[in-house]
């Protein structure tokens, strides 16, 4: 899903990005790398500010075990 930034009366189409937006609520970020980084996380975060949705998860497919390859963030 693409995402306007929208600043004053200014709004730039095709800002950012969303990997998937669930029920237009929920964000969800999907990674396949070594290891979740403080930089997925402000990615993630800055797409729940910029929306203004509350919920999201950063999913990392590159684990041996999903469960702990999946991340919630709360706005």
């Amino acid at each position: 899903m693409v995402m306007p930034i929208r600043y004053k009366d200014v709004v730039v189409d095709g800002g950012y990005r969303l990997d998937m937006l669930v029920e237009q609520r929920v964000v969800v970020e999907l990674k396949t790398v070594d290891r979740l980084n403080d930089i997925h996380f402000a990615q993630l975060l800055s797409y729940l500010r910029l929306g203004g949705f509350k919920l999201g998860y950063l999913v990392n497919f590159n684990v041996r075990h999903m469960k702990s390859g999946i991340k919630r963030i709360v706005n």
